[in-house]
């Protein structure tokens, strides 16, 4: 029997590192002590008070399906912390409440991406960008991340390779894998040059908007009126509140694709957990040293884990500011970036990503997420740099 499928899936790839993670924790079940510097997920618990109101929320009896966007005192607490935060004015009716940020990327795609079209995304970057925009059919096409700029976009790169077939443009800052955050001036620059290209949608992907360093100022393209009409904005609650594992996430849509986005949720997910939602409420709504707190003690790990990189032989590492995550360079070590995370996990049981997993131009590189403890992070670099002294 021979069955036939989608074309696309042929195309499609995965994001590695739920691979290493994987493998990290098969090595563990065997005995091996792993310390896990792949996955990009807090180590914190989810706070008291948020678990609380899940639970809450199933005994006062909220076990059935809710609107497809989501219940509306949670769209509603969306756009109050948005004009908290941004001092922006959303109306709840654009907010969709997803399972997850991954599914904004999805629907953005899939609305934007079509044979004969084009999509830019960052490289290094997210490896779910390109691997949906190939499932679709559309061309990839890098807009270039690199280490000379503080690992920030250009807005000279994007703006550089529009043309008549470009449907969607994909910015990330704070920039997962490398941390880095593109200044407003860059951001600026880009904006005025998209005002240009009238028909070219934006997807913002903003889910470590909260976690800057350094008095860096992270600026939302929803500030941005003259591309609110063609703006999608990618947050959540996954990163900011340690709640991966809730798989909940939200998405603000301009006016002219919320319904398409409606529709996409209502055919595929029907509504998103609801005691999550109850859960997230009270996340928005509830008091927020527990965001300060913690993004304090990553900028505590961030310095060790920099300064512990840059002592390493043959690897030096510019310091990220934003989201927790350090992409060294480690070019000079006489390893591929890959082969040098395979074996790190395997020989000295440290769980890194390696650079080519988020894009052709992540050669030369190799992720650690600082979630991780401070006690931790000096156990890995000392394994690290017995490896690499081998």
């Amino acid at each position: 029997m021979a069955l036939h499928l989608n074309d696309g899936l042929a195309r499609i790839g995965e994001e590695n590192a739920f691979a290493v993670l994987a493998r990290a924790q098969a090595l563990a079940a065997e005995g091996r002590d792993i310390i896990n510097l792949g996955i990009g997920q807090p180590d914190f618990c989810t706070p008291e008070h948020i678990v609380e109101a899940a639970v809450k929320a199933l005994r006062d009896g909220h076990h059935g399906y809710t609107a497809a966007t989501g219940i509306a005192e949670l769209r509603e607490a969306v756009a109050v912390d948005i004009d908290r935060r941004l001092g922006q004015n959303v109306s709840p009716d654009n907010v969709l409440i997803v399972p997850g940020g991954k599914v904004t990327m999805f629907l953005a795609i899939l609305m934007f991406g079509a044979p004969g079209k084009e999509i830019l995304y960052p490289d290094p970057g997210f490896p779910i960008y390109r691997s949906m925009i190939e499932y679709t059919g559309a061309k990839p096409v890098p807009i270039p991340i690199r280490e000379e700029n503080g690992f920030a976009f250009r807005a000279a790169d994007v703006l550089g390779q529009l043309n008549q077939k470009t449907s969607l443009v994909i910015i990330n800052s704070p920039a997962n894998p490398c941390g880095g955050v593109t200044p407003k001036a860059e951001i600026d620059a880009l904006v005025t040059g998209l005002e240009n290209w009238p028909d070219v949608a934006v997807m913002s992907d903003e889910i470590y908007g909260q976690m800057t360093y350094d008095g860096q100022e992270h600026v939302s393209l929803l500030t941005y009126p003259s591309i609110r009409d063609r703006l999608i904005l990618l947050d959540g609650w996954s990163k900011t509140y340690a709640m991966t594992g809730w798989r909940l996430g939200y998405s603000i849509w301009p006016d002219v694709l919320m319904d398409a986005a409606r529709k996409l949720a209502v055919n595929s997910w029907s509504c998103v957990n609801a005691p999550a939602q109850w859960a997230a409420l009270a996340a928005l709504q509830g008091p927020q040293d527990c965001v300060t707190e913690m993004v304090a003690e990553f900028d505590r790990r961030r310095q060790v884990v920099v300064a512990g990189l840059n002592a390493l032989p043959n690897v030096s590492c510019i310091t990220p500011l934003g989201a927790f995550y350090a992409f060294p360079n480690v070019s000079q070590t006489g390893y591929g970036a890959k082969e040098l995370a395979t074996g790190l996990l395997e020989k000295a049981g440290v769980a890194t990503i390696g650079g080519p997993d988020f894009g052709i131009l992540g050669e030369g590189y190799i992720r650690l997420s600082y979630a991780n403890s401070v006690e931790n992070i000096e156990r890995a670099l000392m394994r690290m740099k017995q490896f690499l002294e081998k």
